[in-house]
């Protein structure tokens, strides 16, 4: 085989181990921060208001999913949502990330985040960009599963 073939072989080789490297330092990386919480949930501190309906979530209710029926009580504790084990409500779905997403209150209103996850999650039919407040009843869909907040 000439030597020039060689030495691009070598080095599309080694450019595709640093790539991998690389992702798999930014996967490491968004689980870190994710476990850490550190980037804060609502930007700016920006504070919310409680609805004219005076109702306050009490309970994540899981309505789709291998984990129907479950029900999860809220306190003022973040909920951490996904594959890990040290996860809040663990999720055994091959479409749910480690650190998929946390609901956590913010005043008086809860509000969840998507953690940088690979399918996304969504409230209603729309993508999580960002902190999204989490109104009574409208579904929150991770993977195969769909959770609502109830009074």
């Amino acid at each position: 085989m000439p030597e020039l073939v060689l030495q691009l072989t070598r080095a599309g080789f080694l450019a595709l181990l640093w790539l991998f490297v690389l992702v798999a330092l930014r996967v490491v990386r968004s689980d870190l921060y994710a476990a850490s919480g550190l980037r804060a949930l609502v930007p700016g501190g920006r504070t919310t208001t409680r609805t004219g309906r005076g109702r306050t979530a009490r309970q994540l209710l899981v309505t789709q999913g291998a984990l129907a029926g479950t029900r999860v009580s809220l306190d003022s504790r973040p909920i951490l949502i996904g594959r890990a084990d040290d996860s809040t409500l663990v999720l055994d779905d091959d479409y749910a990330s480690t650190r998929h997403a946390r609901i956590a209150m913010q005043g008086d209103e809860w509000y969840v985040e998507d953690l940088g996850s690979t399918n996304g999650t969504y409230l209603d039919r729309a993508k999580v960009t960002g902190p999204t407040r989490v109104p009574l009843g409208v579904p929150v869909r991770i993977g195969k599963t769909v959770i609502e907040l109830r009074s």
